[in-house]
């Protein structure tokens, strides 16, 4: 495709804010327009290349138009395979299910039931949502402070930014916050393992006060790391108190791994970090292979809805369950769950020299590759567990600099705080290098400014 002489990316932007909708957000960030993508690369109009460590907010777990990608939508194309079958059955169905479970902990895929829903993790979230609500027959679901669920009616009611639940009125009611482990600022004040054990036993207080002013809750749904909320990793040894709590409780518990599923983390899913069992689990993201497609899968005692409880035109989204078996199966095969474990160790390590030399980095977190880099300020007095205040104004001067030098990054966390790295999990040790030079410079040239 050609472009008409002298368009340049603020051409294109300036066509996007006279068309689009002002809800748009990652173009105000970063303004630029994708003119070709490959592998971690995408290049815009204007003819630069950019190291992409957004990767449609984790959905390109192999990167973009990776070969087996590429192959299996050849396949569905040339054979005249159906694209579309609301939730009738397929071989392409048929064999993406398989896989999927085959790549679930035998203990979970032995008792597993799988709900295919409309193309985004938030429509699996609101679906998930109702099958516990119906097979529980409570009302109330407990969440998480800094959690993301999505921007649904129902998913934004258990998401704790407050900035887009502002202007919505009526959310979902009976949804209750709970104090999330976050050392580095601790809402008890508290910090390391202290902080872990506060919120388990305020947790289950909560739960047998039976002056709490709370019903039993209907489920508990939780992040595995909070993505964005500051790429927060909670702490094994809690996330399995989590599990003990729920279970004897008979509190399904819900696990959204929309961004962590996959092998971002270093295993498959990230639950598996603490080798625990969840009742529900959500996906998309990387599931689709880069196309959208999502599904709840969960244990066959919550299978208590009824035909047509929940549905979606594209839950029948035929092409993205052939890209997604293909990328499952390529990241099987290849162990990029071990490779994002290793890549991410090298990221941590470049990310540690940076810190020892910066002023502006109060912490590096993370898992596999999906990392956070807190930016604060220094000139600011500490807090007690000697925490500086975040710094947005800063960290957005960090990204719009890396962008620059031709490396996307986004950011999220309290205040905008936390620079975010989520790379295709292909990425080789040379991209992991340049990236963190880009870095480097980037926070050093900033600095130099201040």
């Amino acid at each position: 495709m050609t472009y008409p002489h002298g368009m340049f990316n603020a051409d294109f932007i300036s066509t996007q804010e006279i068309r689009e909708s002002n809800a748009r957000s990652y173009p105000r960030r970063i303004p630029i327009a994708i003119k070709k993508a490959k592998g971690i690369f995408v290049t815009d109009v204007e003819g630069t290349n950019y190291y992409d460590c957004l990767s449609g907010a984790g959905t390109l777990a192999l990167g973009h138009n990776h070969p087996i990608i590429k192959e299996a939508i050849r396949n569905v194309l040339e054979n005249d395979l159906p694209l579309h079958a609301l939730d009738i059955m397929t071989p392409i169905k048929n064999e993406f299910i398989e896989e999927l479970f085959s790549s679930l902990p035998t203990e979970f895929a032995s008792r597993a039931k799988i709900q295919f829903c409309g193309p985004t993790g938030a429509d699996a979230v609101e679906a998930a949502i109702k099958l516990v609500k119906t097979a529980t027959g409570s009302r109330s679901i407990f969440s998480f402070h800094g959690a993301y669920h999505g921007m649904t009616h129902g998913a934004l009611s258990l998401t704790g930014n407050l900035g887009p639940k502002q202007s919505v009125s009526n959310l979902m009611p009976d949804v209750h916050f709970l104090p999330y482990p976050y050392p580095y600022r601790c809402p008890f004040g508290q910090g390391s393992e202290l902080s872990e054990q506060i919120s388990q036993h305020y947790i289950e207080h909560l739960l047998d006060d039976p002056e709490s002013g709370i019903t039993k809750p209907a489920g508990l749904i939780m992040e595995i790391i909070q993505g964005e909320g500051g790429v927060i990793p909670a702490p094994d040894n809690w996330i399995r108190k989590i599990r003990s709590i729920t279970k004897k409780r008979k509190i399904p518990l819900i696990v959204d791994e929309v961004q962590t599923g996959f092998g971002r983390t270093g295993k498959l899913f990230a639950f598996e970090h603490a080798e625990i069992i969840p009742d529900v689990l959500i996906l998309s993201k990387a599931i689709g292979g880069s196309l959208p497609l999502s599904v709840v899968v969960y244990d066959k005692d919550l299978d208590q809805w009824n035909p047509g409880a929940h549905a979606g035109t594209f839950r029948g989204n035929q092409m993205a369950m052939a890209t997604g078996t293909a990328t499952i199966k390529y990241i099987r095969a290849n162990n990029l769950e071990k490779h994002a474990e290793n890549m991410g160790d090298r990221f941590m390590s470049h990310l540690k020299e940076i810190q020892h030399s910066s002023s502006c980095i109060g912490e590096i977190r993370g898992k596999g590759l999906m990392i956070g880099i807190e930016i604060v300020n220094k000139q600011l007095q500490p807090n007690a567990l000697n925490s500086y205040p975040p710094h947005s104004e800063l960290a957005r001067q960090i990204q719009q600099e890396c962008l620059k030098k031709g490396l996307i990054v986004e950011l999220g966390g309290r205040f905008g705080s936390v620079v975010r790295f989520l790379p295709p999990l292909v990425i080789t040790e040379e991209q992991v290098d340049a990236i963190c030079e880009i870095f480097a410079k980037s926070i050093q040239d900033i600095e130099i400014k201040l």
